[in-house]
């Protein structure tokens, strides 16, 4: 399977989990698939039989949220039943809401943000102490970088020289209820990194070339620093009318026309060798969203809900699916 394939049966298993259970961050989700899929693919050494092979290397999805990628993924490679997705979030089923490691192939719960890097760190250290060859990479989300923990962990891994920890940043510039710059300034984050005594690498971390260029780049690396790779990515990528919509950060596809056109723009651009397990035409006759329904609006708080106070402040937005500018206003 290629990391294409996989990506895009993440992406079809996240509309489906977070549709039956009525749970969150379909956004997340399809913003991380390509980084996920890629690694699974391509990078992690992992063995599906034995989940606690000592040799493997060490993966935390820190921002915990986006869960449904990483059971997707699991599933995929052969952890688990991919039919077992479908209890996602359901009362009594291991597959939480968040990621949990009683599930095969997981090494950490995350959910509550900022833990995650640290935890790698520690992984990544013992690791070095041990003499072992295996490796950490720790998925962490952009919003995520405004915990404090963050930076203590980067501080630590420069100063053990940890170039056996690999952090992707999925940066869809977008957090909670809005943008990132909105929020809490962020950028220059490759600049902050650079600062740690960290090793920086951008891409467009929805494209899988640029994806191997990095991790291709990882390896050629020939100094003890940690690398952080910087993914820009689109929040919602792959389905058009989530795309940078906060809305979806904590909606999910519901019944009707919110489902149908999730469903059939995805169908849009599946692989050929890929089978949809779940509806594998599409959806014949779908609902289509009507002048009345709410798409293609801004939900970002900045937009919904104006304030005197400050008297001036930064607003982020979106144009053309792309991070696009910052103004001032009043």
């Amino acid at each position: 399977m290629t990391s294409e394939e996989l990506a895009w049966k993440i992406r079809r298993h996240g509309v489906e989990m977070t549709h039956l259970s009525g749970g969150s961050h379909i956004g997340a989700i399809l913003s991380v698939a390509d980084i996920v899929a890629f690694l699974y693919t391509n990078i992690l050494k992992y063995d599906t039989k034995n989940p606690s092979w000592e040799e493997r290397d060490r993966f935390i999805l820190s921002k915990g949220h986006a869960g449904a990628s990483i059971y997707a993924a699991l599933a995929e490679v052969g952890f688990f039943d991919v039919d077992e997705l479908k209890t996602h979030y359901a009362n009594g089923s291991r597959l939480s809401g968040h990621v949990s490691h009683h599930v095969p192939g997981v090494d950490l719960s995350t959910g509550s943000l900022g833990h995650g890097l640290s935890v790698g760190v520690g992984m990544a250290y013992s690791a070095k102490k041990s003499n072992k060859n295996w490796k950490t990479y720790v998925v962490l989300g952009d919003g995520e970088c405004d915990e404090g923990s963050v930076w203590e962990a980067a501080l630590f891994a420069n100063h053990f020289r940890l170039n056996n920890l690999v952090a992707i940043i999925d940066h869809n510039h977008m957090q909670s209820l809005d943008f990132n710059e909105n929020t809490i300034e962020l950028e220059n984050l490759a600049e902050k990194w650079t600062a740690f005594g960290w090793n920086v690498i951008e891409i467009d971390g929805n494209n899988h070339t640029e994806i191997k260029r990095a991790f291709d780049s990882v390896l050629k690396i020939a100094n003890h620093k940690p690398t952080v790779i910087i993914a820009n990515t689109i929040k919602g990528f792959g389905i058009p009318f989530m795309q940078n919509d906060i809305l979806w950060h904590y909606r999910f596809p519901h019944d009707g026309w919110e489902y149908d056109c999730a469903v059939n723009e995805l169908h849009k651009n599946k692989p050929n060798k890929v089978r949809d397990i779940y509806t594998p035409n599409g959806i014949m006759n779908p609902v289509l969203p009507t002048k009345q329904d709410d798409v293609g609006n801004d939900h970002t708080f900045t937009f919904t809900w104006e304030t005197n106070y400050p008297e001036k402040m930064r607003r982020v937005t979106a144009k053309s699916g792309t991070f696009d500018k910052v103004e001032y206003i009043k």
